[in-house]
């Protein structure tokens, strides 16, 4: 069975889900950092695990693996799901 060329077929790193959150946010999100619930760790977006493909993504804690943040493309538009992240911190000063 092929898999399809836009499916990746392991994580990348947070870097990759850049142009899908830059659609909902106007900053440089790969530079803001995540804090999980699962495990309290704090890392940038960019240092994430990226689950997904052109549809959307799911980020994952690279300590605990717990999912963190997860944003999809519908008809309705973007939806952003956080359950997994105690919070988003943007340093505004180098947004």
């Amino acid at each position: 069975m092929n898999t399809p060329p836009e499916t990746p077929t392991g994580p990348l790193d947070g870097n990759a889900a850049g142009g899908i959150l830059g659609d909902l946010f106007a900053i440089e999100i790969t530079a803001a950092t995540l804090i999980c619930e699962g495990c309290g760790a704090f890392a940038q977006v960019g240092a994430a695990s990226v689950y997904g493909g052109r549809m959307g993504v799911i980020l994952r804690c690279r300590d605990c693996g717990k999912a963190m943040l997860r944003m999809a493309r519908t008809r309705a538009g973007l939806r952003l799901d956080m359950r997994g992240a105690r919070s988003l911190v943007v340093d505004i000063a180098h947004a």
